[in-house]
């Protein structure tokens, strides 16, 4: 067999059933051959999006693999591959190369040296019999410790060299996970059962283990109300009476409150990093910090108590150890529901006015209130893109079950939602998947609403459209005054028709359910569906003072 084929066979004894693809690499014919179908988008960056969003809806049972040509295949994927870095995605890049006698001649580009910041572990094989190893070590980095994608760079040569049956002797490669170490866990618990006032704030980690049953478990357990960042938004079900809702560039009054009152703060699978995605932790509070990577240990604050380990495993033997400690003791029905209810009442009251607005041009706040009450939770995933669209979702959208929820914002490239959507409608076909856009991010992706169409993925994309780069501080104003509606401003929804999409323009409040059923009813037949709701430029965001 070739290298190529090796390689397919290799990735097909690894459970990849999706080749997320861009011509021209032979090794795309290999894996058709060898019964992985290939999933082509309009741009690399979509390709690694669409290998993203399919990853994080398995939580890493299963990797998205992308492959792209060498040179300008794997230079134009750059943003997707860096966007999954920064979120801590574990997916399999393989980009062609060039041929080994040729290496190093400028202009050749070498993936290896120029991936070396965004990935785990960059690596070549340079020779075919060792593509067996190469193939292992590399799903060795993606299944084992914090995700990442990981590179590996296949020459042209190595690609079409014959060799023998090694690769028929390769078995899977397991995950391997670590607990918390048991003297960390007893003091971590001891602080959190001393604490007159804790609270969780849960991140990412918490999905990619798997660990919300256990993290439902403990909150309980100690009545502690949850928090999440955003990118572990839908780690806890938000129709808890314990749940805070998400704390990211927007927040919700109740995370902000208990945050601000608390006395004690419990990260688990969060990196406690200050950004779009996580809001700022106030000073002067007891922290205790549980995460798979020290790198995220004592970065912006001082901790009180740490713990490496997986989110599930950690969790599981806090709860032994809270059963330990306190036993019939353990605080239950501490009164944290009853406050939580209470600064929820007060959060709902403030903003009912624009959740249930009758205004034209439409509120956005009153599509996402529309669309949220229309839907089944249970079954249904939504995700953002940056800017307001993720600022005005982040609060109001109460996700129920884990990954009803993709939330992002470590890094904040326009257009990422629809890549991110499509590869997640693959990995979970029985789900209803909607995206969130606005005008700025579907002028940068909205070609790969034909992706949908073309290879039957039918997800729903909302497009705010407010017709200006709404967001931007005043020393932008000259750009964004370039950017507001003329006569020839894009019909969004005409274009989506004219790649074989459901469209529809919506303007007015009654509209807007309606149009969300009728395009249920086209994504029930197989077709991808674009609303296009023609917005108001909405400012006003829920953000709370940090005291």
């Amino acid at each position: 067999m070739r290298g190529n084929d090796a390689i397919a066979q290799i990735l097909k004894a690894e459970g990849t059933e999706y080749l997320f693809c861009f011509p021209d690499n032979q090794l795309i014919n290999a894996c058709a051959a060898a019964g992985i179908r290939p999933m082509m988008s309009r741009t690399e960056r979509a390709t690694v999006n669409m290998a993203d969003g399919y990853t994080r809806m398995l939580n890493g049972r299963r990797n998205g693999v992308v492959v792209t040509q060498s040179g300008p295949g794997i230079e134009n994927a750059y943003g997707g591959i860096a966007h999954a870095y920064a979120d801590s995605v574990p997916i399999l890049v393989i980009p062609g190369g060039t041929a080994r006698g040729r290496a190093g001649s400028e202009p050749d580009f070498s993936a290896v040296a120029n991936y070396g910041g965004i990935t785990k572990w960059a690596g070549q094989i340079n020779q075919t019999q060792r593509i067996p190893e190469f193939m292992r070590r590399a799903h060795t980095f993606l299944r084992t410790g914090r995700g990442a994608p990981v590179l590996l760079e296949v020459p042209g040569d190595v690609a079409a060299e014959e060799m023998g049956d090694a690769a028929i002797d390769y078995s899977p490669v397991a995950a391997h996970r670590s607990a918390g170490d048991p003297a960390d866990v007893r003091s971590a618990v001891t602080a959190l059962l001393a604490a007159k006032r804790p609270v969780i704030f849960a991140g990412q980690g918490v999905l990619w283990a798997e660990a919300s049953p256990q993290l439902l478990e403990l909150a309980e357990l100690i009545d502690a109300p949850v928090a999440t960042t955003n990118s572990g938004k839908s780690a806890f079900p938000e129709s808890h009476p314990l749940a805070l809702g998400a704390a990211g560039n927007t927040v919700t009054k109740m995370a902000r409150h208990f945050l601000n009152a608390s006395d004690l703060v419990f990260g688990i699978g969060a990196s406690f990093t200050t950004n779009l995605a996580s809001t700022a932790i106030p000073r002067g509070k007891v922290l205790i910090q549980s995460t798979v990577d020290a790198l995220d240990l004592n970065k912006e604050h001082h901790l009180d108590h740490a713990i490496i380990g997986d989110a599930q495993l950690v969790l599981a033997q806090m709860i032994e150890e809270v059963k330990r400690q306190a036993g019939d003791k353990a605080r239950r029905d501490g009164g944290a529901a009853a406050e939580v209810k209470t600064v929820k009442d007060e959060f709902m009251e403030e903003w009912m006015p624009l959740l249930t607005s009758d205004e034209t041009p439409l509120n956005p706040y009153r599509v996402i209130w529309d669309l949220m009450h229309t839907v089944d939770l249970d079954t249904t995933t939504v995700t953002h893109d940056s800017g307001h669209p993720r600022d005005q979702l982040v609060p109001f959208w109460a996700p129920t079950v884990p990954r009803g929820y993709l939330g992002w914002g470590n890094s904040t490239q326009l257009g990422y939602s629809l890549g991110l959507v499509l590869g997640a409608k693959l990995a979970t076909p029985e789900r209803t998947l909607i995206n969130f856009m606005g005008d700025a991010a579907i002028g940068m992706a909205g070609m790969d609403i034909e992706t949908g169409v073309r290879l039957g993925i039918p997800v729903l994309t909302i497009v705010l459209n407010n017709q200006v780069l709404s967001g931007y501080p005043a020393r932008y104003q000259t750009a964004v005054e370039l950017y507001k509606f003329t006569e020839l401003y894009g019909d969004y929804a005409a274009v989506a028709t004219a790649l074989g999409a459901h469209g529809e323009r919506v303007s007015e409040p009654n509209e807007i359910i309606p149009a969300i059923k009728r395009a249920q009813a086209e994504m029930a037949k197989g077709r991808p569906a674009l609303l296009e709701f023609m917005t108001k430029e909405e400012n006003r965001l829920a953000r709370y003072p940090v005291s």
